[in-house]
Formats: C-alpha cells, structure tokens, sequence
C-alpha cells in the first residue's frame, strides 16, 4: 500500500516590524494570449477578518466570487491596475506586470508604508516594498489581492466571450490551450491578443 508523500509546508510569514499600513499585491494573467494583466493592491483591516483567504488559484470559482464583495467590503482599501495588450507588448510582460502593481498601488485611497509582493520581484514605489515566494499562501493581503485580480480578469473575458464566443475565452479565459490555438488557426487573431506572444506571431506570420 503506497501513502501519498505529503506536500511540504510552506515557511510562517514574519511580517516586517514597525509598519503600520501593509498592502498585499498580487498579479493574474501573466501567461494568457489575450488581455490585460490585471493586479490588485488590498490593505485589510485587522480588526474586521475575513474568513478562509487563499491564494486564489486554489480556491473553487464559486468561493472567490462569495469573498469577492467580501473583501471590499471589509478591506481598509482596495484597488485594481492593469496593463493593454499594446502596453505589454511595448514592454514585455514582465515590465508591464510591475507598471500594473505601480498603478494599483498608486489607486488606494490608503497610502500604505509597506507593500508585500508576491513573487520574487518588487516593482520601484514609493514606499518600502518586500517580495515574498509564495505570498499568495502565506499572507493573507496578497492571497486578498489574488482573488480581486483573478475575478476582475475572469470577469473581463467572459465580457471578451460576449464579444467573440467562436473563441472560447469564457472557458479558457485567453491561456494557451488546445481549443484557443484551434481557434485562432479558424478565426485568426484580435485586438485583444498580445502580438508579442509567439503563438500569436506565428499566426500573423511574425518572425522573431
């Protein structure tokens, strides 16, 4: 009889000391062919918790759409950035990730003194920033901001979906699958797709 090898648990987060306002940001949509990089920026409030935070990936799609108004609602401030499609192919996608976390930091009403990323990179702010691997598990502002980020960009393909349903981007919500190939081999490619992408290049016979 064979047990199953049990995932290792992540390191306790130390949030740094002597800050009084943290932001936690997270990013959703760095690998999909189509869209905006969407971030958001959370500040909870210690004294109002809310219950069963998770890094959004891991969280059923009806769970994340029930935390949804409830994180802002109790949060002490929230805020979504973005980057186009033509922005991240103007600065590749990592640059343009790290200007959407700089415009959703820049939308909170609440200036924090310390933002923690997750990840292992920190956009330039204006405030003391940290990375944390895995953040999206280990502290629940980001795992907050995961959850914003992932309803608004899922929201905004099943709005793309609309728009052009021959893609299926309600299902695949722009990532490189099978039927998303398929279908811009069938249909071609869009405004919303980034024409940086190789998938999309070699559709608009675009050579590196």
């Amino acid at each position: 009889m064979t047990t199953k090898k049990k995932s290792a648990e992540l390191p306790p987060f130390d949030y740094p000391q002597g800050y009084s306002l943290v932001a936690g940001v997270d990013e959703v949509g760095r690998g999909p062919l189509v869209g905006d990089v969407v971030t958001a920026a959370v500040i909870l409030d210690p004294n109002n918790p809310i219950e069963g935070l998770n890094d959004s990936k891991k969280l059923s799609e009806k769970k994340r759409l029930a935390l949804y108004p409830e994180i802002k609602e109790k949060a002490l401030a929230w805020a979504v950035g973005r980057c186009s499609p033509t922005e991240i192919d103007e600065l590749n996608i990592l640059q343009a990730t790290m200007v959407a976390m700089q415009r959703a930091v820049a939308g909170l009403q609440v200036q924090p003194d310390m933002v923690l990323i997750d990840g292992n990179r920190t956009p330039t702010l204006s405030m003391d920033a940290q990375a944390v691997v895995k953040g999206d598990l280990r502290v629940a502002e980001i795992s907050a901001a995961s959850i914003i980020a992932k309803v608004v960009r899922d929201q905004e393909m099943e709005e793309l979906d609309q728009q052009h349903p021959q893609f299926g981007f309600a299902k695949h919500k722009g990532y490189p699958t099978k039927a998303h190939f398929e279908a811009i081999e069938q249909h071609g490619v869009i405004a919303e797709h980034r024409k940086s992408f190789k998938p999309v290049k070699r559709a608009l016979g675009i050579e590196d």
